[in-house]
């Protein structure tokens, strides 16, 4: 066994903190965190409950989460001009043309053919 780890090959949580602060490393808490929210071009990472380290060394901030993770996909934005746009092209009323861009994820050629055929 090496000197200064515990009975299992684990180390002593008090000496590892004194030689990561020897390496010139700082490990604090954020306790006081509900959720984290990650924003993607896909959508949202949302993580609640969470329990946040932040870890410094050589001036560098690192952030270890660990929680609930739960994915919200990106929510589809139909814009009026975008159904303004469909109800002139293909004469279809404002709510045929909202349903045929939310059934083609918001790409104006594919309502209008849609609604064309």
């Amino acid at each position: 066994m090496f000197p200064g780890m515990g009975g299992r090959g684990g180390m002593n949580p008090k000496k590892m903190q004194g030689m990561m602060k020897q390496l010139g490393i700082e490990m604090n808490e954020i306790n006081n965190a509900e959720q984290v929210i990650i924003k993607t071009t896909d959508g949202d990472i949302i993580i609640d409950n969470p329990s946040i380290s932040i870890m410094t060394a050589q001036g560098v901030d690192t952030y270890q989460i660990n929680g609930d993770v739960r994915k919200a996909p990106k929510a589809l934005v139909i814009l009026d001009e975008d159904v303004r746009l469909v109800c002139e092209q293909t004469g279809a009323s404002e709510e045929d043309a909202k349903k045929a861009l939310e059934e083609n994820n918001g790409d104006l050629a594919e309502a209008i053919l849609a609604l064309s055929s």
